[in-house]
């Protein structure tokens, strides 16, 4: 299951911003998922779980925000929700030059932390969105 991979380099990359901003506890772990990024949430919260055994991240609540799929098309500038199956054919003009805008996403897009036990948290975003 890829879903652990993925848990375990989201852990190792909040591990270190939080070491780097003298976090002493990690609160809550926001990510963007695409419907297309190929990953199953309920199995990546799992593998969240124990990626975090041992770590500043342990007892993180993982926020997990589905990015639903959008495709543009080029020849006529028509824009659409992809759905599930991929629809990738404008409805407008029927071409299939569809070009995804959204929906392949996988990023962390905040994290929240305790920089010393007296601290109510801090929110950082530790990637740029784009």
């Amino acid at each position: 299951m890829h879903e652990m991979s993925i848990a375990l380099a989201v852990v190792d990359q909040v591990e270190e911003a939080a070491r780097a901003h003298g976090a002493t506890a990690v609160r809550t772990v926001r990510l963007l998922i695409g419907e297309l990024a190929g990953v199953v949430p309920d199995a990546l919260t799992f593998s969240f779980g124990l990626a975090c055994a041992g770590t500043v991240v342990e007892g993180a609540e993982l926020a997990v925000e589905s990015v639903p799929a959008r495709a543009r098309c080029a020849p006529c500038g028509g824009e659409w929700a992809v759905g599930m199956p991929p629809r990738l054919v404008c409805p407008v003009c029927d071409r299939a030059t569809a070009e995804l805008v959204c929906g392949r996403e996988l990023r962390i897009a905040a994290v929240e932390w305790h920089e010393d036990p007296a601290d109510p948290g801090v929110r950082e975003p530790i990637s740029q969105e784009g």
